[in-house]
């Protein structure tokens, strides 16, 4: 079954969002208008925006109020993209060349700041308070993660609580957000938009743990980049940070630096594969997806509920 297919209901919906965020999108500056152009048009799953639209069914559904937080949210992600693909010096994205590759760092980096600004510009048609105090703290916590995420770089001796810190900061926390953002512009109570909170950032860490995964275990046509991009970008993941725990393939990881080719680590990427880190690696990633499954179990019963569980599951075993 296609990920699309799971809430295909949301389709009207969806494509509204779709309108505003090129609305979004629009800039007096033609170079910044062309460079968010190919990032729309590049796709995605869309997924903060359709955890926004389930969160808010457990309160009073509205689009017209619910559509300018799920912009906000989507429109905050695609700057951090944008942000990411400067730190990782990051040429290629879903199969096409990202805004620092065509252009430039500066462009690049000013895109992200841009698309930064209007999100909190679509986020004032929000007037509840509390809304906008959650959303300001997510950006910091994002803004401090990509700080965090050059600082790590290449460094092998980091902890497990390091990883987990930086890929709550990186995924878990706007899919957390959108949740709980979208429960509280439909007015849902404190109880439901804390528990969709904790929902989105269990469902964000398993997420982020399985895309780690699938740098070693997917094609390069399924990722859109090259197979053992992270690790050749100095990023440290989960089952990078278990290998090396392995002798061999610990010495192995020590000699990747900046100047490291994809053809030299190939004989890393099959020891990966062939050993148990995969296997702990989803291991973990399970962990945390049985945990957002029990919190939906305590949500009141509607078609959002069945929905979400259908995407938890299909987030937690996704081949691409």
């Amino acid at each position: 079954m296609k990920f699309k297919t799971l809430y295909s209901f949301l389709n009207t919906d969806l494509k509204i969002i779709e309108l505003e965020l090129e609305k979004t999108a629009v800039s007096q500056h033609s170079l910044i208008r062309e460079a968010n152009m190919e990032l729309l048009q590049a796709g995605g799953k869309r997924i903060r925006p359709v955890f926004v639209l389930l969160s808010s069914m457990f309160g009073q559904y509205d689009i017209n109020v619910v559509k300018h937080v799920a912009v906000s949210l989507e429109t905050i992600h695609m700057a951090s993209l944008v942000h990411d693909d400067v730190i990782d010096d990051a040429d290629i994205r879903r199969g096409k060349p990202t805004v620092k590759s065509k252009w430039d760092n500066r462009i690049a980096m000013y895109t992200g700041d841009f698309l930064l600004a209007r999100s909190l510009e679509v986020m004032t048609k929000i007037e509840n308070p509390l809304a906008h105090q959650i959303l300001s703290k997510a950006i910091v916590e994002v803004c401090l993660g990509e700080i965090e995420q050059i600082k790590d770089k290449y460094n092998f001796n980091q902890s497990l609580r390091t990883y987990l810190k930086r890929i709550k900061r990186k995924t878990a926390l706007l899919i957390a957000v959108s949740c709980q953002l979208g429960a509280i512009s439909a007015g849902a109570n404190e109880e439901i938009h804390r528990k969709l909170y904790w929902f989105g950032y269990f469902v964000g860490m398993s997420f982020q743990i399985t895309d780690d995964i699938l740098d070693f275990t997917a094609t390069e046509k399924e990722l859109g980049k090259p197979v053992g991009s992270d690790l050749l970008q100095g990023n440290i993941t989960l089952p990078v940070l278990l290998a090396l725990k392995n002798p061999t393939m610990r010495n192995d990881i020590l000699q990747i630096s900046n100047e490291t080719t994809p053809k030299e680590i190939e004989p890393l990427l099959h020891k990966i594969l062939e050993s148990d880190v995969i296997a702990q690696s989803e291991s973990i990633s399970n962990r945390y997806l049985q945990k957002a499954l029990d919190i939906l179990e305590t949500l009141p019963r509607n078609r959002a509920r069945t929905t979400l569980f259908s995407i938890a599951k299909y987030i937690g075993k996704r081949k691409s």
